[in-house]
């Protein structure tokens, strides 16, 4: 993963120079010629939502505090980047994507990530099992074995090539972990945690959208390999 052009030593705009008394004010020198002016912590957490996928409160407690604690700062910092911040404190997850700058001809930092069918098929099904899980007050947990058995039914019937749809289920699933939508959880089952940040990745009238065309195919039989290799969806990736 490329690291982004800029790190540090951005000055601060006028209407964040209070914020950062909030911070501690002067950090300090942290490494020889040091020009920041934020305080360890919260470039931890400036680094974090630049490397991505996202911030993640229950298993990043400290970071998480500190965004709280400085998400105004942080926030001005991103903008410098032309990147937006989102924080969903009931999920406890925060991430960048980039800033809505109209007509503004302004640089891409994060890259995007095109999804495959079999990819998207996979999202679909994740964000299904994140709904039903809030609907039932629980953690939506899936495993691997169920999942890839999910995305056998678009599978084309005559397919010969058992052997590239096992790798393309495989690589699917490896896409989704990389991409921090799914987080293994301890214990020697291959047993994930889906992200809370997938839902605000994908709102409910696209996950709608989307689900009736896959059905469609599922029922059809119709999901040809080669569909399995054309990118369907975009998400944002860190830089």
């Amino acid at each position: 993963m490329t690291e982004p052009a800029a790190q540090g030593g951005l000055a601060l705009p006028p209407d964040a120079a209070a914020q950062d008394e909030d911070t501690g004010g002067d950090a300090g020198v942290l490494f020889s010629g040091d020009r920041g002016q934020l305080p360890l912590e919260t470039r931890r957490a400036l680094v974090q939502l630049l490397q991505g996928p996202s911030v993640d409160g229950h298993r990043q407690a400290r970071l998480w505090a500190t965004l709280l604690r400085d998400e105004g700062v942080l926030r001005s910092r991103l903008h410098e980047l032309f990147l937006d911040l989102v924080v969903d404190r009931e999920q406890q997850v925060a991430f960048t994507r980039q800033a809505a700058v109209g007509e503004l001809d302004a640089p891409v930092l994060l890259r995007r990530s095109a999804l495959t069918f079999l990819e998207s098929a996979l999202v679909l099904y994740l964000r299904q099992r994140l709904m039903q899980g809030e609907t039932q007050g629980e953690r939506a947990v899936v495993g691997r074995a169920e999942a890839l058995e999910h995305l056998r039914v678009y599978e084309r019937d005559r397919n010969v090539d058992h052997a590239r749809f096992e790798r393309q289920m495989d690589n699917a699933f490896e896409k989704s972990k990389k991409l921090g939508l799914l987080h293994k959880l301890r214990g020697g089952e291959e047993r994930y945690e889906v992200s809370p940040t997938l839902k605000l990745l994908f709102p409910a009238e696209e996950i709608l959208a989307l689900t009736r065309t896959y059905q469609a195919l599922a029922q059809g039989g119709t999901a040809a390999a080669g569909a399995a290799d054309a990118g369907d969806e975009d998400l944002e990736d860190a830089p």
